[in-house]
């Protein structure tokens, strides 16, 4: 493997580290201050200049990351608010957004995108007619029970790895679970996700799956650019045709932006696999998420330029822009029996180019 520059065999490093913790590994801790404070957190270092922290008790996302020193993962302006303060149903479904910080921040299980009320006739509870939801369903806001972390060797291969499960469930209602596995390579730059989501009740249960992925400056940057093979876009928000700002190439931030949203419709690769990149040639540095056609056969592009919240948001989804009713009405909406599950794979690479002279 690839440490600092330099190749090591499994001997070697054991030679020079008497603790494998010199050269990467994950660690858990516990954030303590602020509006973050009680969250526990899995720290990992590959050893290869990725640096990323999953969230146990926020559904076991990812906050912090960080490549060759470098940010990469969305900071705003919240923090990685602690979930217990968090208001469901606060500002008309729209309270998601004071804990909107991090790298990954999951949508779902039973709902994704703008808030909505819908049928609760599957649950047979009579008292509940319907179910209320808020932007981006409730999932992200969950503490995870944690399974297992640690440091795997096969051979010469080391795999640095998190489990754990998140449980959305009522009395009357929904019972999703939501099983997440995380691994990095010793000495590598990419991070695979694995999730996989089960109903585990007896009702028929709807389930919509987003993965809001938010780049952050440095890495996003005026002259940065999103790459991706778009076949289409199927929707735009109003702001982006009020304030035409290109959804490829990414400006300095901007006094008062509005946020503008794209569905694209993306052409996969012969495996099946879209690649959505978000490259700066300035600092030699780039990400690229590639997932799934079939996981997730729609894709979004959030822009949120405004100063002081400076983003780019690549979200896979599995459902239109829309929304749950929309879904419900035109025959889309994925319905889970008891035991049915779907899994998502997903990978995130971190790549080095030499920046321009």
């Amino acid at each position: 493997m690839r440490i600092n520059g330099r190749d090591y065999t499994r001997r070697q490093l054991a030679e020079r580290a008497g603790d494998l913790a010199a050269v990467g590994g994950v660690r858990a801790v516990v954030l303590d201050d602020g509006t973050e404070r009680g969250i526990r957190a899995l720290e990992f270092r590959t050893g290869g200049g990725l640096r990323f922290e999953v969230l146990v008790d926020r559904a076991m996302d990812i906050g912090v990351v960080e490549f060759d020193d470098l940010t990469v993962g969305w900071r705003s302006s919240t923090g990685f608010r602690h979930p217990g303060l968090h208001e469901h149903h606060d500002e008309s479904g729209l309270s998601w957004l004071r804990s909107l910080s991090g790298f990954i921040v999951t949508g779902g299980l039973d709902h994704t995108l703008f808030g909505d009320t819908v049928d609760a006739a599957d649950y047979h509870y009579p008292p509940r007619t319907s179910v209320r939801h808020g932007l981006h369903g409730r999932i992200a806001n969950i503490p995870a029970r944690l399974t297992g972390y640690g440091e795997q060797w096969t051979g010469e291969r080391c795999v640095l790895w998190a489990e754990g499960e998140v449980r959305q469930a009522a009395v009357f209602g929904e019972h999703l679970v939501l099983r997440r596995r995380i691994e990095a390579d010793l000495g590598g730059t990419e991070i695979r996700l694995h999730d996989t989501v089960v109903n585990a009740g007896f009702e028929r249960t709807p389930h919509m799956f987003l993965y809001h992925i938010n780049v952050g400056w440095p890495l996003l940057d005026e002259g940065a650019r999103v790459e991706a093979d778009i076949e289409r876009t199927a929707w735009t928000s109003d702001s982006v045709r009020e304030q035409g700002v290109s959804h490829e190439m990414m400006p300095a931030p901007v006094p008062h932006f509005v946020e503008q949203v794209y569905e694209h419709v993306l052409r996969p690769a012969e495996d099946g696999r879209n690649r959505v990149r978000v490259v700066n040639e300035a600092l030699g540095r780039s990400l690229e998420v590639d997932f799934g056609q079939e996981e997730f056969p729609h894709f979004f592009e959030w822009l949120n330029l405004r100063s002081g919240g400076y983003a780019v948001g690549l979200e896979p989804s599995t459902h239109a822009v829309a929304g749950d009713a929309a879904a419900r009405r035109d025959g889309t909406m994925t319905w889970l029996e008891h035991g049915d599950e779907r899994a998502y794979r997903t990978v995130f690479r971190f790549r080095r180019a030499q920046p321009p002279a």
